[in-house]
């Protein structure tokens, strides 16, 4: 996965063994109406997402950033920042319906190229035409979570309660091929272990998600990290604004290559 790639928190999906600690029989509701079975709780803390209207947070050893989908204006927002010692770029993505608008700035290392100060001090706008199916660009599209958390927790392993409202267990990464949590050559180096990741939930007085932290092994050249993905303001996430005019101008094709 590239730097963009990454940034950008393509959703995945992680296709994972169904089985788990919990007994088959083992339904039923607490009092506040969310499931007394682990992987249950789990999967319905999800159904707040599907309704779009949210604020995230994403951080990691090479990530930090922030955004928003707000369904309800067909918009939505999110800046990051990512890199290491050696380089770092900043990205800002603002969708409203069919308009799409990015801003880099990729850093010193890549300053003098031609075009790169265009990308730092404008927002560029995306033809959705031109940019065709580059699934980078749509924040809107089904499964808009920065970790696609309905899909993974259809598969969960070893799943348990540590403490009210706190949950850990295993996921299976290994076809999540571009999520932010599955870079395909760490993928490739973890080998099997990538089927058995470790992470933890909490979900808030009402069943819903608002952490979900995915620690991925040390593999090849790339270090143990945890990636950890906050959700907050369910209903009352913030719409997307257009960026000012004067600070607009339309994307160039270098642009439209980093998105394929």
């Amino acid at each position: 996965m590239s730097v963009i790639a990454a940034t950008l928190l393509v959703p995945g999906v992680a296709a994972c063994n169904s089985g788990t600690t919990d007994s088959p029989g083992a339904s039923g509701s607490s009092a506040a109406g969310i499931p007394t079975d682990p992987k249950q709780a789990l999967v319905a803390s999800t159904k707040g997402l599907a309704d779009g209207n949210y604020a995230f947070t994403i951080t990691s050893e090479a990530i930090n950033g922030s955004g928003s989908v707000h369904k309800p204006s067909n918009s939505a927002q999110m800046s990051m920042k990512v890199g290491d010692e050696t380089f770092t770029m900043e990205f800002e993505l603002i969708q409203i319906d069919a308009d799409t608008w990015v801003k880099m700035d990729l850093g010193e290392l890549l300053a003098g190229l031609p075009g790169m100060a265009e990308m730092k001090d404008k927002y560029q706008h995306i033809d959705a035409a031109k940019a065709g199916d580059a699934r980078n660009l749509d924040m809107l599209k089904k499964g808009s979570d920065p970790a696609d958390a309905a899909a993974m927790f259809q598969g969960l392993a070893d799943v348990q309660e540590t403490a009210p409202g706190t949950y850990s267990g295993k996921v299976d990464i290994t076809a999540a091929k571009d999520s932010v949590a599955a870079d395909e050559d760490v993928v490739k180096a973890l080998g099997e272990q990538a089927k058995e990741i470790p992470f933890t939930a909490k979900v808030d007085a009402e069943g819903r998600l608002t952490e979900l932290v995915i620690s991925i092994p040390a593999a090849g050249e790339a270090k143990a990290q945890d990636i950890k993905i906050g959700y907050a303001d369910y209903g009352a996430a913030t719409a997307a604004q257009k960026p000012p005019a004067d600070k607009v101008v339309e994307a160039s094709e270098q642009t439209y290559e980093m998105f394929k």
